[in-house]
């Protein structure tokens, strides 16, 4: 499969979707759902779970498609342990609060960049199917 994430991002970037819906609409052919679900999926994950406060919006979305994908708990929660290694590893966070440095004031990483970060990571996994 080409490379998706760029696109992710560009809705992201776009104002179109939260990060979680820009990573469900994305990938939502192969989820099997229509755009509209999709971004009724990641209508509350906008401003990350929690608002700002929890994980990555964008990895939220990931780990929706990873599920609805696999359709296996044990593979899913595989995968997600691997997207958010990979994440964290390049990002130094996984929660919004801190990637976006609301309280230290030094942004780790800008949302469309979280966007494509978490698509790339999910490609890995989904296509390996």
């Amino acid at each position: 499969m080409k490379t998706r994430k760029f696109e992710a991002a560009e809705k992201k970037r776009s104002g179109q979707c939260n990060c979680a819906q820009a990573v469900i609409c994305t990938y939502c052919d192969k989820a099997c759902i229509s755009e509209d679900e999709a971004l009724n999926i990641g209508n509350a994950f906008a401003a990350g779970m929690g608002n700002m406060e929890g994980t990555c919006g964008a990895l939220v979305g990931a780990g929706v498609i990873v599920g609805l994908v696999n359709k296996d708990k044990a593979k899913s929660v595989k995968d997600m342990r691997q997207i958010i290694s990979k994440f964290q590893e390049r990002n130094g966070a996984t929660q919004c609060k801190l990637l976006k440095g609301v309280d230290t004031k030094c942004v780790l990483r800008e949302c469309p960049d979280c966007v494509a970060d978490a698509s790339e990571f999910l490609e890995e996994v989904i296509n390996d199917e």
